[in-house]
């Protein structure tokens, strides 16, 4: 992988990350453009993965803090409701990642047919939210768990996270600004588990080594990218603009599927 391709690929990973149009759809479409083998590039995954934790991070400090003020008051509150519902909604997703990796990484093999079903998907999970309307209730233990199975779901490429999980939620009858900050919030724990979990596990010697260069570009990249993207989608989210992002997973999923 060169700096350039490094470059492109952390903007895309920066974008999608948050935009509700699957980033791993994204990926391997963009690997196969780029020719790059994205099995061979696991650290620079992480690498990316990370830098799109940072900007959710910077992006949410202050909830963050509240969160974490609340917690280590060691008291039952709304604080440490809401940090544990968030551990709930990461249990779906970790069931699979334990039991289930091999099966989904043969996911990833560049098939763009079935990236672009799966885009089509997420189109039409995006395309239910216009007719939802909110109930005013905030988010409870079942609603975290529902959404956190829609999380899951969104580990085969096409299918987004940020996408499925805010439309389940609004599907739910959830406020719009209540499901954007749970959906950032709540990928927060899977990804730094997985990454950690990777980044221990890797190899030195792994063939198609990416440089630190690359590396270094592709972290920038995909934190600017995905700073911007993530305030982007909280007003998106607020606005309930979702269903262009429907039109346009769909028009891309068919151009996978056709290019396929």
């Amino acid at each position: 992988m060169n700096v350039f391709q490094a470059f492109l690929l952390g903007i895309i990973q920066g974008l999608t990350e948050f935009l509700p149009v699957s980033s791993s759809g994204h990926l391997e479409i963009g690997h196969h453009l780029l020719g790059v083998k994205g099995h061979n590039n696991l650290l620079f995954a992480v690498v990316v993965h990370g830098a799109t934790v940072l900007s959710t991070l910077v992006v949410f400090r202050k909830d963050i803090q509240a969160l974490c003020k609340g917690l280590f008051a060691f008291q039952w509150n709304d604080e440490t409701r809401y940090i544990l519902m968030l551990f709930l909604s990461a249990v779906p997703v970790a069931v699979l990642g334990l039991f289930f990796r091999t099966q989904i990484e043969e996911l990833f093999t560049g098939n763009l047919v079935f990236v672009g079903s799966m885009l089509i998907a997420t189109a039409s999970l995006l395309a239910f939210t216009y007719f939802a309307k909110s109930k005013g209730k905030p988010i409870g233990w079942l609603d975290s768990l529902i959404i956190g199975v829609s999380q899951a779901m969104a580990v085969m490429p096409g299918i987004s996270r940020s996408g499925s999980t805010i439309a389940v939620g609004l599907l739910l009858g959830k406020k719009k600004e209540d499901m954007a900050r749970f959906s950032f919030l709540m990928v927060l724990i899977p990804i730094i588990s997985a990454n950690c979990i990777d980044l221990f596990s890797h190899s030195s010697t792994e063939p198609g080594e990416v440089g630190a260069l690359p590396l270094a570009v592709g972290f920038v990249a995909a934190f600017i990218s995905g700073l911007l993207a993530c305030k982007w989608m909280i007003k998106i989210v607020k606005q309930g603009k979702l269903i262009y992002f429907a039109a346009y997973c769909l028009v891309i999923g068919l151009i996978a599927i056709f290019a396929g």
